[in-house]
């Protein structure tokens, strides 16, 4: 697929900008506790300028935009986040990732996220199987709460008294181990590749998921949104497990809490 080469390339050349950039830049707040940086700037548009020599016609939406270049009407687009994970990429933790999805209509047909730190490419295709530096992967076989290494993700800002508060505090009393890591996009990644078993977010942009999602899709792992119904990639509340049977035990555990 010539568009999935061109996503890896583009996805690697802003890996190399992050990792040159970093320790170098001042970040700011684009909200409450919500940064970005010089990096995913630079970042971004390397990505828009390459994919746009090759494919021209094709729309753009990226985190760091002005305004979308094309809407989801438009037969191809991009969905990019420069960099997934901006606070850990700020404090020189080394949990952050590049992601590009390509969607045509309403379907993500292709996705990569690069962990440049670690020279890791994830990649996928529809019907063409999760990869990671091109070597299949699937996800684990863990199909109860107690026995699962889960991960969440909180919005930027959030309060004591949060539901999403309250949701961490259920899980966490039944399922093996929580974390925090910082990137959503690694986060599917790491189920992808069954190394979390399950994971949960309600604040996601469809720049955080598009590609992700595909990626654990395509590695056999099951998805839902919060309430246990289909996924809206415009909107993702979502979670995402390594078995049907875990997805069920953690839809019927974040259904626990009430806000």
């Amino acid at each position: 697929m010539q568009e999935l080469l061109a996503m890896k390339q583009a996805a690697r050349e802003a890996g190399a900008i992050l990792l040159e950039m970093q320790g170098k830049i001042v970040a700011r707040e684009k909200g409450p506790a919500d940064l970005v940086t010089e990096a995913d700037v630079a970042a971004q548009h390397c990505i828009q300028q390459l994919l746009a020599a090759e494919f021209p016609d094709y729309g753009f939406l990226g985190e760091e935009s002005d305004s979308a270049d094309g809407s989801v009407s438009d037969s191809c687009r991009w969905v990019v986040d420069p960099i997934d994970g901006t606070t850990n990429y700020v404090h020189g933790f080394d949990n952050y990732s590049v992601s590009i999805a390509l969607q045509q209509q309403e379907t993500v047909v292709a996705g990569v996220i690069f962990d440049p730190v670690h020279n890791r490419m994830y990649s996928a295709s529809l019907g063409g199987g999760a990869l990671l530096n091109d070597v299949p992967i699937r996800t684990s076989d863990v199909g109860s709460l107690d026995k699962a290494l889960v991960a969440a993700s909180f919005p930027p800002g959030v309060q004591r008294d949060a539901v999403e508060v309250k949701h961490f505090v259920e899980v966490l009393m039944k399922c093996q181990a929580l974390r925090r890591l910082g990137s959503a996009a690694l986060n599917l990644c790491y189920v992808a590749e069954g190394k979390l078993d399950a994971y949960w977010a309600t604040s996601l942009k469809i720049w955080d998921a598009a590609a992700g999602l595909l990626i654990l899709a395509e590695a056999g792992g099951s998805l839902s949104n919060i309430e246990g119904g289909p996924v809206n990639l415009a909107k993702p509340r979502l979670i995402v497990a390594s078995t049907d049977s875990l997805l069920k035990e953690m839809v019927d555990t974040l259904a626990l809490v009430t806000k």
